[in-house]
C-alpha cells in the first residue's frame, strides 16, 4: 500500500515522503536539508532509508535541499532531462548526483511502484505531475500548475487519493497589498498556480465515491486560508457523491499526519510530530 507523509508544503518549501513496504521516496526536496532530516526522523524515516528523490520541477521551493542532501548521501534524483539540465547548471553540485531520467508522459517501474508522469502548465522548463501506484492503490500528485488541462483530469480521474495544489484564494490575492500587480498576474496566470476555485473544479470533475483523501498543498501563507480552501473542496466532493472522502490541508512548518492511499476510507491514521526548530534556511519561492 502507498503511504503519503507530507514533511512540509507551502510557498517557502515543499517536500513529502512516498512509502511502501519496500520503497521510500522523497517527493521534491524544497525544505532545507536540516529540516528534511529532522522531519524525516520525526516521522520514523531517515536519510539512509531513501531510495531516491522524485522531482516535479526545478524551482527552489521544490529542490532547495537536494545539493546539501547529496553531500550527506548519494541519492538518485528522478526527473526529466530538461529539469536535470537546468539543475546541473544552477546548483553547482560538488559531486554529480546519480540522475535517473524519465520521459514526460511515460511510465516506469521502480521496485514495487509504477510511476507515471504527465505534463502540466507552469513557468518551469518541464514540470510534471505524477500518478504513483502499487498493486493496491493509486496516488495522484499535482503540484504547481496554472490551469487544469483535459490531460490532467484524465490522468487523475481514477486516483484513490489526491495530493493537489490549492495555492491562493482569489479575493485574498486581489486584495493583497504586498505583492506588485505583475507578481499577482503571474501567480494567477495560466502558467502560475491553482486557486481554491480551480482546485475545487478539478475535484468536482474527477471525484468518485471511492475517493479516500484530498490533500491540499502549497497553500499561500497570507493569500489563502485552510478553512476556506477546505470548504471549497468539501462542497465539490459532496456535489460529486464523494461524501466519505477526507479533506486535509498540508502543514507548512511541520509534518502532516500520514495517510494510507486506499480506495475506501481508512481509520488507520498515524501521526508524527515535528521538532519545533525553525527552518534556518530561507527558500526562494514563486509566491
Amino acid at each position: 500500500m502507498v503511504r503519503l507523509t507530507i514533511l512540509g508544503s507551502g510557498s517557502s518549501g515543499n517536500c513529502a515522503v512516498i512509502s511502501t513496504e519496500r520503497t521510500t521516496l522523497l517527493l521534491d526536496a524544497g525544505l532545507s536539508a536540516k529540516q528534511i532530516c529532522l522531519r524525516l526522523d520525526a516521522c520514523g524515516f531517515s536519510l539512509d532509508m531513501l531510495d531516491g528523490i522524485l522531482l516535479t520541477h526545478e524551482h527552489q521551493d521544490h529542490t532547495g535541499g537536494i545539493e546539501v542532501l547529496g553531500r550527506k548521501r548519494s541519492i538518485p534524483l528522478f526527473c526529466t532531462a530538461l529539469t536535470q539540465e537546468t539543475l546541473a547548471g544552477s546548483l553547482g553540485f560538488k559531486k554529480a548526483p546519480p540522475w535517473r531520467l524519465m520521459s514526460t508522459g511515460a511510465a516506469f517501474e521502480f521496485q514495487d511502484l509504477r510511476i507515471e508522469s504527465f505534463p502540466v502548465p507552469h513557468d518551469a522548463v518541464d514540470p510534471v505531475g505524477f500518478v504513483i501506484a502499487d498493486e493496491e492503490s493509486r496516488l495522484g500528485v499535482l503540484s504547481d500548475v496554472g490551469f487544469v488541462t483535459n490531460l490532467i483530469k484524465d490522468r487523475l480521474k481514477n486516483a484513490d487519493s489526491l495530493f493537489i495544489e490549492a495555492n491562493y484564494d482569489t479575493q485574498l490575492l486581489e486584495n493583497d497589498t504586498k505583492r506588485p500587480w505583475a507578481t499577482k498576474q503571474r501567480i494567477s496566470s495560466r502558467h502560475g498556480h491553482l486557486s481554491n476555485e480551480q482546485a475545487a473544479e478539478l475535484v468536482r470533475d474527477i471525484a468518485h465515491p471511492g475517493l479516500s483523501h484530498v490533500v491540499l498543498g502549497h497553500l499561500s501563507d497570507d493569500c489563502n486560508d485552510p478553512v476556506v480552501a477546505s470548504r471549497h473542496i468539501r462542497q465539490a466532493l459532496d456535489s460529486s457523491g464523494a461524501n466519505e472522502a477526507r479533506v486535509i490541508c498540508a502543514e507548512r512548518h511541520k509534518p502532516t499526519p500520514t495517510i494510507e492511499v486506499v480506495r475506501r476510507r481508512s481509520a488507520n491514521v498515524s501521526f508524527c510530530f515535528a521538532p519545533e526548530t525553525a527552518d534556518e534556511t530561507s527558500q526562494l519561492a514563486l509566491l
